[in-house]
């Protein structure tokens, strides 16, 4: 028997807006800017997802997109064992940056469910900023090896040196992750990754979407993944870049503002 996903988790209830309202787009504006992540309602089609994603980004094609620009999120049964094809199974996925072996990765993410799993299947959110604090304050050396540039290698032969914490000249930080096939890590760092995974399950928050809904964030910010599933589990996603200024990366939390300033590498 197909469950009943509960509509409103609390994470959904607390950076829910809604695109019935006036101004919602600024409001959108302004909980990204805040913290880089909101959630919606009411995408009951891959149209009204679509039509959302073009009210507050320009759209990014790439690889697996489809000609509206939308991805279709789904077990195609061909390519769960190919790597950096994860996405298109039914297994878990590590929390990851979307699209982390290209040199700039698109800034916003937007994944709407048009059909839940059967069993599993929850998307898994987790704050970078919380991780890069966390590093930062309990694991301190780990925080500013993870820092260091060039020290992570994100992609296929044509992907992109970088590190998972970029230090930007203002002293904000951009966060780019993944741990699959395709991460390739500088000796100096190996033996932080434990700490690093370990952070990022720490600080990790479910959502069980319903179909029409749906999050958006900050692709620099949030890092996302996903429980395995059974079923015939569907999601859209759309990738792009704000129609609205945004800083790069965040702001570091209070307790982590030394971090100590890098030359921008990734």
């Amino acid at each position: 028997m197909r469950r009943v996903p509960q509509p409103y988790p609390d994470v959904f209830v607390r950076n829910r807006v809604d695109l019935t309202a006036p101004e919602a787009e600024e409001k959108i504006a302004e909980r990204l800017r805040e913290t880089g992540l909101v959630t919606v309602d009411g995408l009951a089609s891959r149209t009204a997802a679509l039509a959302f994603a073009t009210r507050i980004m320009d759209l990014v094609p790439h690889r697996d997109s489809d000609s509206d620009g939308l991805t279709t999120i789904r077990d195609t049964g061909r390519h769960a064992h190919r790597a950096g094809f994860a996405g298109f199974g039914n297994g878990p996925l590590d929390p990851h940056t979307e699209r982390s072996g290209t040199p700039n990765p698109p800034r916003l993410m937007l994944l709407v469910c048009g059909q839940p799993a059967e069993t599993g299947g929850e998307c898994l959110l987790t704050d970078g900023q919380a991780v890069h604090c966390d590093l930062f304050t309990g694991e301190r050396e780990a925080g500013a090896a993870l820092a260091q540039p060039r020290t992570a290698f994100f992609g296929a032969g044509d992907g992109h040196a970088t590190q998972v914490f970029t230090v930007h000249d203002d002293l904000r930080v951009s966060v780019r992750l993944r741990f699959d096939r395709l991460a390739r890590w500088n000796p100096i760092v190996q033996s932080y990754l434990p700490r690093l995974r370990a952070a990022a399950g720490r600080h990790q928050v479910r959502l069980d979407l319903a179909p029409g809904q749906g999050y958006l964030l900050d692709n620099e910010r949030w890092l996302h993944a996903r429980r395995a599933f059974t079923g015939e589990r569907l999601f859209w996603r759309a990738l792009g870049e704000p129609l609205f200024p945004m800083l790069r990366g965040f702001a570091p939390a209070p307790t982590s503002v030394r971090t100590p300033m890098l030359s921008e590498a990734g």
